[in-house]
């Protein structure tokens, strides 16, 4: 029983060192670490939301989903990302912004579904 105990205080005690680490990263790479966990859970809720919303949906429904959500990665990687010779790069704080407010419009389409009725000319 002490051995479990002590293996679950030693998690907490990583769990509260990792956050701690993200609010004050001391080096480069350790904020791109911290900014892409953040944008990976941004995504997940965005690619559940899209989901959930799409099987709410007739089928001209989810083709015009699929068309603003395919014009949406066109935006967001116009406005987040370039390439410079071989070189990729990613603002992650733009990405993330982007698909939060992304995730917000697909929940807020969802919400509408649920209560009222789904409105494929909002899509």
């Amino acid at each position: 029983m002490k051995r479990w105990m002590l293996a679950v205080l030693m998690c907490a005690a990583g769990a509260a060192q990792a956050n701690s680490a993200c609010d004050k990263p001391k080096k480069d790479f350790d904020g791109l670490y911290c900014l892409n966990k953040v944008y990976q859970e941004a995504d997940n809720e965005l690619n559940s939301t899209y989901g959930k919303l799409a099987g709410k949906l007739d089928a001209d429904g989810k083709k015009r989903l699929k068309t603003g959500q395919l014009q949406w990665i066109a935006e967001r990687n116009d406005n987040c990302s370039r390439h410079e010779g071989s070189a990729f790069y990613v603002n992650l704080e733009c990405a993330t912004d982007t698909t939060v407010r992304r995730a917000q419009f697909l929940q807020d389409r969802l919400r509408e579904c649920v209560s009222a009725g789904c409105q494929n000319s909002k899509l």
